[in-house]
């Protein structure tokens, strides 16, 4: 039985009752961006990869564009040891390009560290230590300075050490469990780091504030990081980061306020794969910013692509519904919405747009590898004719007209409804072609021959059964005068409703396909269509499949 009196509050708002970042709306620029998909995503699956798998997904990495990757923490095992030694060895880090490795506050695991980035061409070293008031209290039993203590020896052994190694090395530090830390000592361990690193505006350090475990609505990580910012010591030399956790999904929620609060960089997982309910998902956060009209600075051109890597080599599935790269996410089911794509796409087109302003799409699918029409309208029993209709236009060029497109939607949603499923493209359009296309049973026009008099006469052979008959009539045009011989031939009583055309092809085989739509004695529609390369050809066609769906 659930019992809320057992919890309570656990986190705590700085010192401070105004804030800047309430007042801003947007965030202006991309920030700095670091991968940990192969710390904290590898070390949360089932199987983690192997090297082969690591090696590839770093490979993914670079050529998104990531300037900082994680690749673990090199003493905690010989996979992870060998990993880098390999990136290495290999020489696969770009000179643009830097590791990050992590350790904890301990000498030999930091000794070890160094020992592991020798001939990296750029290393952050990121050491930490928890600081929150249920760690010091249950877990290390230690007071705030001593807990302070292992931070700053960790940060004077990580000094002493870049001096001894060859290498470019920068420095991260993180109070670990930040969000169940009193603020304010919080702000006193980092500036005690500081005070030893010494950094500068050409040698920064990174202070890293993660949510280790989410606390607080993301308004309280906001207030947090603000005040950090406001406080922290060397400010100008140090790169304020970012690390939320999805405890509470609001992840994405946490790092947006957190930047609009002074954050200048982010640490997150491609699709938030991380322990427990995972890390930020920077996919999402950077096509946020690409959404607003902000360059994230990451290539997400492919997203096919990635999918296919990601799900492969960490046999993780990206649900259906993950923001921008779900297999579902711009796909539109219901007929109004698929109504309201297809005429801003329309209107897109009209008016030579290259701003993207349709509805219900918020950025344009190809922009990251995905096409309108297998991606965005999908057809089941609750799509409507504007969306069925778009399809049928957009794959195979039938532009129906508004009648008959509403007659052919509830065709298609009443096929899916009794077979319990979605409709592909190939298969709405074999419902098109059974249902109005070119149809010669159980009637056919087997031949018509015109003659210019008293407008146009025609002479149709009617093949019915095996039968042929021939019959006459005139017409003020070919298609009325066939229509006329027809009644007058069989005793049917109709009258041509509706009739359009158009090009299918361009060319000089040129298709034309018509349209018609009959309206017979006891008030019923019926349509038609019919293609062939004589325009006059094709309208009997359509004519006559109208007829046939009597």
């Amino acid at each position: 039985m659930m019992d809320v009196t057992k919890y309570h509050i656990g986190y705590y708002n700085p010192p401070k009752t105004e804030y800047r970042w309430v007042h801003k709306d947007h965030i202006e620029k991309a920030p700095a961006w670091c991968s940990v998909d192969l710390r904290d995503g590898n070390q949360s699956l089932i199987v983690p990869m192997s090297l082969e798998e690591k090696l590839e997904f770093f490979n993914l990495l670079v050529k998104i564009g990531f300037k900082e990757i994680e690749v673990g923490f090199p003493a905690a095992s010989e996979t992870e040891f060998e990993f880098l030694r390999t990136l290495i060895e290999r020489d696969m880090i770009p000179d643009d390009v830097t590791v990050q490795v992590l350790t904890q506050c301990r000498d030999h695991i930091i000794r070890k560290t160094f020992e592991a980035v020798k001939g990296a061409p750029s290393a952050v070293i990121h050491f930490y230590n928890s600081t929150s008031v249920a760690q010091r209290e249950q877990v290390f039993k230690k007071s705030k300075e001593e807990v302070k203590k292992i931070a700053t020896d960790g940060a004077k052994l990580v000094k002493q050490l870049a001096g001894e190694y060859e290498g470019n090395f920068r420095f991260e530090y993180s109070p670990e469990s930040f969000t169940g830390t009193e603020p304010e000592y919080a702000l006193e361990v980092c500036n005690a780091v500081l005070d030893i690193m010494q950094p500068t505006p050409d040698k920064p350090m990174i202070i890293n504030l993660p949510v280790t475990v989410a606390m607080s609505m993301s308004h309280i990580y906001a207030n947090q990081i603000e005040y950090m910012s406001d406080n922290l010591k060397y400010r100008d030399s140090v790169v304020l980061s970012l690390h939320p956790h999805n405890d509470r999904g609001c992840a994405v929620a946490d790092t947006e306020l957190a930047l609009l609060a002074g954050a200048d960089r982010v640490e997150g997982t491609l699709f938030g794969n991380g322990e427990r309910t995972g890390n930020v998902e920077i996919i999402t956060l950077a096509m946020n910013l690409y959404s607003h009209g902000v360059d994230p600075k990451l290539d997400f051109s492919d997203m096919p692509a990635i999918v296919e890597l990601y799900e492969r080599v960490t046999r993780m599935h990206v649900y259906e519904r993950t923001p921008y790269a779900g297999a579902l996410v711009f796909a539109a089911f219901s007929g109004s919405h698929q109504d309201a794509i297809a005429k801003g796409m329309a209107w897109r087109a009209e008016h030579d747009l290259h701003e993207w302003t349709v509805p219900y799409i918020p950025v344009d699918p190809t922009d990251i590898g995905r096409t309108y029409d297998a991606d965005v309208i999908r057809i089941n029993s609750q799509s409507g004719k504007g969306g069925i209709g778009y399809l049928l236009e957009h794959r195979y060029g039938y532009n129906l007209p508004p009648k008959m497109r509403e007659h052919f939607g509830y065709t298609v949603k009443s096929i899916s409804d009794h077979a319990h499923k979605e409709l592909t493209a190939p298969e709405v359009f074999q419902v098109f072609q059974n249902s109005y296309l070119n149809k010669t049973s159980p009637l056919n026009v087997a031949e018509a021959h015109y003659i210019q008099k008293n407008g146009i006469y025609a002479v149709v052979t009617l093949e019915t059964g095996g039968e042929h008959r021939e019959y006459s009539a005139s017409g003020n045009g070919r298609l009325d005068a066939v229509s006329n011989a027809i009644k007058a031939g069989t005793g049917m009583d109709f009258s041509i409703e509706a009739y359009t055309e158009h090009s299918l092809t361009t060319g000089s085989t040129s298709q034309a396909a018509t349209y018609v739509g009959l309206k017979w004695g006891d008030g019923t529609v019926t349509w038609g269509a019919g293609t062939d390369n004589d325009i006059i050809v094709a309208s009997v066609k359509a004519l006559v499949s109208a007829i046939n769906n009597k």
